[in-house]
């Protein structure tokens, strides 16, 4: 089984939205060769999931079934076949950490689609408008779609 593994900041919003957005995806196309999760780069304590992304995906059919934060671990990143970063400075980040996930580390907009190579990161909306979260949802959505048809 395949294992994909989303990383953001704190794991509370960006990262944990991708890792149910693919889930739900993958679920719906019948695919179950995939394992999906994520993971934060800071310790966050198990903190629960944003309320605002949460409510975001259940109104896009996608069940909120409790999410708990978790920080990134040498394990789950020697475990995961694909590591997938919202931003160029987290991918940075773990590769300074773990030099041999080199082959396996990717942006996640990367997938979108954008062949300009610009704006390649999905910004953090956590605490910010429903506007910014609206955005956040729909580039993790597009790049989720198009990275379905790499996996």
């Amino acid at each position: 089984m395949k294992k994909i593994l989303f990383v953001c900041a704190a794991n509370i919003t960006r990262s944990f939205m991708a890792e149910r957005i693919l889930m739900e995806q993958l679920r719906k196309s019948g695919r179950n060769d995939i394992s999906v999760s994520s993971a934060g780069l800071l310790e966050m304590n198990g903190a629960p999931g944003d309320k605002t992304a949460a409510e975001l995906l259940e109104k896009h059919g996608m069940p909120f079934t409790g999410h708990h934060s978790r920080t990134l671990t040498p394990d789950l990143v020697r475990e995961a076949d694909m590591i997938i970063t919202m931003e160029a400075a987290q991918k940075a980040a773990i590769l300074n950490r773990y030099p041999d996930a080199a082959g396996k580390l990717f942006l996640l907009k990367s997938f979108s689609g954008n062949p300009s190579g610009s704006g390649q990161d999905i910004k953090d909306c956590h605490k910010q408008s429903s506007y910014h979260y609206r955005l956040c949802f729909s580039e993790i959505f597009l790049s989720v779609e198009g990275m379905i048809k790499c996996i």
